[in-house]
């Protein structure tokens, strides 16, 4: 399946979303989301937007708030005013002034991702 970069799965203000959403592309959210979010790509959230659940994704920028557990494979950038509560597996963290983040926090490796949120590692194509 060829990926347009230009393609973004998107939850728009106003909008509630409660289930699992799963997407070979990025994400963005502005509205509600409750349940269980797995991007193979970005997943950005807004400043508007409240999420109850998981995250699991290749990267995040989150300006919203939240109340569940990221799981990131490379990096969350936490944004001035967000709040999160829940706990953090990530490989690497940004966090700016005024972000708030009330949980634990653990570095994770590509092995430690694959192994918490049962991905497995895609094999090369030929």
């Amino acid at each position: 399946m060829d990926l347009n970069l230009n393609d973004v799965s998107r939850i728009s203000a106003g909008t509630v979303f409660k289930g699992e959403l799963s997407s070979p592309a990025d994400v963005r959210v502005d509205g509600t989301f409750e349940g269980k979010l797995i991007s193979k790509g970005r997943v950005v959230v807004g400043a508007q937007a409240n999420i109850k659940g998981d995250v699991i994704c290749q990267n995040a920028d989150f300006s919203g708030s939240m109340k569940g557990n990221f799981f990131v494979k490379d990096t969350l950038s936490l944004k001035g005013g967000c709040s999160v509560d829940g706990d953090l597996h990530i490989k690497r963290l940004q966090v700016e002034l005024d972000a708030k983040f009330n949980g634990n926090c653990s570095m994770i490796g590509d092995d430690d991702f694959d192994r918490l949120t049962g991905e497995k590692p895609q094999a090369e194509e030929a």
